[in-house]
This record gives C-alpha cells, structure tokens and sequence, in this order.
C-alpha cells in the first residue's frame, strides 16, 4: 500500500485527512492519498502569497524563471516512464498513451520557458506632447489550478508553464479521482531549485478544499478543467473574491465525413478520436455525422475495426481500451445508452459492461438516425461511445454539427478545400481539424465557448491571460504644473 503527501511551501506533509485510491482495473484499494481541509488549503494558499511577495519569486528576471522551467521539463522529460506508469495505475489510462502523452508534455513547459523573457509591454503613441506613456504588463498573482484526473500531467502543464513564465505562483489542486501522478509530479517540480511557496500541491473534496480554495480572499486568477456544473459553482465562488477565470471544459464534439474523403483516413482519424484514452477526452470526437450516399459502408468499416481493439490491463503495451477511471461513469454509460435505446436509437456494436473485473465498457456504437434527440447525442459521456447521424447536404451537416451547447472541438473530412473553409467559417467550435483529429501543440491555443468554457490554454495567449496590464505616465516636461485654482 503506497502512501503519498502534499506539497505545502517546499514540504511534504500528510493532509488533515486521509483517502483510499482504488485502481480502476480491479477495483482495489492500492494507495492513501491526502485529504486537504481548510487548514491545509489556507496554508497552501499563504504560502503562494508569500511567494509571489517574496524578492526571491518577485525580484527574480524573467530570463531566469525561464531556466527553472527549462530545469523543469528535463526532470520531467527523465522521469515520464515512472510518472506515466503511476498515471495508469491510478487512473486505468492505458501505458501506451500515458508514456506518449507525459513524455511531450516536456515540451509544454520547454516552450514557456522560452517564452518566459518575452512577454512584452508596449509604448503608446499618446496625444499630449509632454508625456511619456508604457504599458507594463505583470503577473496577475496567485492561481488557483485545478484539474481533474485525466491526462492531469499536461493539463496541469497548460496551467503551470505559462503562470510561471507570467511570475505567478500557484496552488494546484489534483483531482481526488487518481491524484497520484500529481503528488509525485510535486517531488519533481521540489527538485528543479524554485523558490519554496511558488507551486503548491495539494487534493481533496468539494466544500473542504475546492470551494475554500475557489472562494479565498487571496487567490486571483483560477484556471479549471473539468465538467460544466462545477464551473458553475466555480463562478459562484469567484464572486467572493472577484478572481478571474479560465475554463476549459466538456465537449460533444462533431466529426463530419463527406463523401469525397478519403474513407480509410477517416475511419482511422474517428477511432482514434473517440477509442483513444477510452473516450475520457474533453475533445472525443463523440458524434460522428457522416454523408448518406457512405454511411452504410463508413460504419461497416468502422464496426470491423472497434471490434478489433485490443481491451486488457492499462499496464500491457499490446491494449488499446483500459478501463474507465471510476464506477459512476460505467453507470452513466449504461444509463444514457438505455434511454437512447428507448427512444429509436440502435447499437451497432457494444452497449454493455464487460462481465469482468473492474470498470471495463467496449467501444460502442450507436446510429441514431430514427433517434435524432437521443440522450446519447446531447451528453458527454466520457467514455468510448461514439453517436451517428448521417445527412445529405452541407447545410444539414453543419446545422447538425452546431445542434450542441458545447463548442470546443470540430472534425471535418474531405477532398474540397472551398467545402473545407465554409466549414471551418461555420463551425462553432474553438478547435477545426481539417483531416486530421486530436492534434495538438504547446503553440497554438487549445479551448472552446459555450459550455466547453472561456479563455484558452496553449500558445502566447496563455501566457497573457496570466497577466495583468499597468498604464504607466511619466511627464517629460521640467516646466512647474500650474495650480489648478488660479484662472489664467
């Protein structure tokens, strides 16, 4: 049974409470994680804000902040084989992407740290002859991160990197739900020489930790990832401190095939982008809206290949769908298909938990064409259930594709380059992936609108929404300033 601590001001402790992690592919408890209260939550913050105060953080260049974070991504670029084993064990994402995945998220914190020097200000061309007027821009203060259990290391990462390289320090609260690879990624981050206070890291439960961390009188700026209702309560709770936010939330994410694409590309781009990571992705590409005149033949080649996945253990190379990371999202699986069921909706391959240990649900597969209302079609379910509509005309593709109050991430397959612009014009949706699917870098923004969220992680922007502006007005005049009250 492993244990595991939080990071508060450069040291270890055990939390006020303790909690059992349970691994998702059994089921068992394998791991005592620390439970934050108040107490912990408030000293965690404290020392944020001693850090940010400090001359040590505050007084530190720009160029140098940038060298800790460089020292940052080689510790994490050495050590993602165990970081990407504890992630499977915790959360049941299968080895194969956890070791892909944490070994770029080096290159995440390599890009903020290049950009560390080079937030810049700006001069104005002001409009009184006798002033000098700059802006600079500093860092807005104390973050408060919060991620939830999937893909954590570089969802955290799209929060630490550029808060750091802005001069903020942080408290980043992991998910209770498989918080592990978070805790140790803290021995890490201990490791590269920032001052102590800078990132905090602790986990816990709703009122406990999260709503005492969100409501904070000290905390600025808070960065979420997670499910629409808690960024509600998240906004709520801001009202206490007037914190700004930054939310990345949910999708339900259209893929749209025309009949002009190139069908084997396709099929492989929407296996990956709805089987990958089990379908626990906030851009799963979860509605696959396909041109009639090839559906039949789309989904006979799609069906053919989700009935080849390789299901298993998340620690064995060869799988390729784990477990899904807890019981209540196999429930919501089940639920959410029997009402589609219900209502028209027809499986075409999948439907039912495996009857084995843990939290396993094949790839799944639903044509909803006499179902055009189907739960399915409206909810995220966070895991690998793929929904179908097909559709005759441009037009209804991309009515179909915009029928959602989530607009994060868009799919579109096909051979015509003006299609594909009308498309990428039409889309509501904060990412269009043109023939391709799941792409991502440290350079270009990644977020969404609607209930997928506000603001944008990844890129230059990122870095700017850690950042506050100050007009600066120097008078270049040595002639006296006139006394207001004596009229000339």
């Amino acid at each position: 049974m492993q244990k595991f601590q939080q990071y508060i001001d450069g040291a270890f402790t055990d939390g006020a409470a303790q909690f059992e992690s349970r691994d998702p592919a059994t089921g068992r408890t394998w791991a005592i994680m620390p439970e934050a209260r108040a107490d912990d939550v408030n000293a965690a913050v404290e020392a944020a804000a001693a850090a940010f105060m400090s001359q040590e953080w505050s007084g530190m260049t720009a160029s140098a902040r940038g060298k800790l974070l460089f020292r940052l991504a080689d510790l994490i670029a050495q050590n993602a084989q165990s970081l990407a084993e504890l992630e499977t064990r915790d959360t049941g994402k299968i080895i194969r992407e956890t070791s892909a995945q944490i070994a770029y998220v080096a290159e995440y914190y390599r890009y903020y740290a290049g950009l560390a020097d080079k937030i810049e200000g700006a001069h104005l061309p002001i409009d009184k002859p006798d002033m000098e007027v700059w802006l600079r821009r500093e860092p807005v203060g104390v973050v408060a991160a919060i991620v939830p259990w999937n893909s954590q290391l570089f969802l955290s990462a799209v929060k630490i990197g550029p808060a750091l390289a802005a001069g903020c320090t942080i408290v980043l609260k992991a998910s209770e739900e498989g918080p592990a690879p978070l805790l140790e990624f803290a021995r890490i981050f201990d490791q590269a020489g920032f001052p102590k206070g800078v990132l905090n890291v602790i986990t816990g439960f709703g009122a406990d930790c999260g709503t005492i961390l969100t409501t904070h009188p000290k905390i600025d700026h808070i960065a979420f990832t997670g499910g629409p209702e808690t960024a509600r309560h998240i906004v709520r709770n801001s009202a206490e401190n007037l914190a700004s936010t930054s939310l990345e939330l949910g999708g339900k994410s259209p893929f749209i095939v025309f009949d002009d694409a190139d069908v084997g590309s396709a099929v492989n781009a929407q296996i990956s982008g709805i089987f990958a990571a089990t379908g626990q992705s906030c851009v799963a590409g979860s509605r696959l809206i396909v041109a009639n005149t090839i559906k039949d033949r789309f989904l006979d080649r799609l069906k053919e290949k989700a009935e080849a996945i390789v299901i298993g253990a998340p620690d064995d190379m060869t799988t390729e769908v784990g477990p899904l990371c807890t019981r209540g999202q196999l429930d919501t699986a089940i639920s959410l298909i029997a009402a589609s069921v219900d209502q028209g909706a027809v499986v075409i391959t999948g439907g039912h938990p495996l009857e084995c240990e843990g939290n396993y649900f094949p790839p799944t597969i639903i044509d909803c064409t006499d179902a055009p209302d189907a739960p399915c079609l409206r909810h995220e379910f966070f895991g690998p259930v793929l929904s179908v509509l097909g559709f005759d005309t441009e037009a209804q593709a991309l009515e179909i594709a915009n029928d959602t109050p989530f607009g994060l991430a868009s799919g579109v397959f096909t051979k015509d380059l003006a299609r594909a612009h009308r498309m990428i014009r039409g889309l509501d949706a904060g990412i269009v992936w043109v023939n391709t699917y799941r792409a991502v870098s440290p350079i270009a923004p990644f977020g969404g609108s609607g209930l997928s969220g506000q603001g944008r992680e990844g890129g230059l922007q990122a870095a700017l929404d850690y950042t506050k502006v100050k007009s600066v007005w120097l008078r270049t005049s040595d002639d006296p300033i006139p006394d207001p009250f004596v009229m000339r």
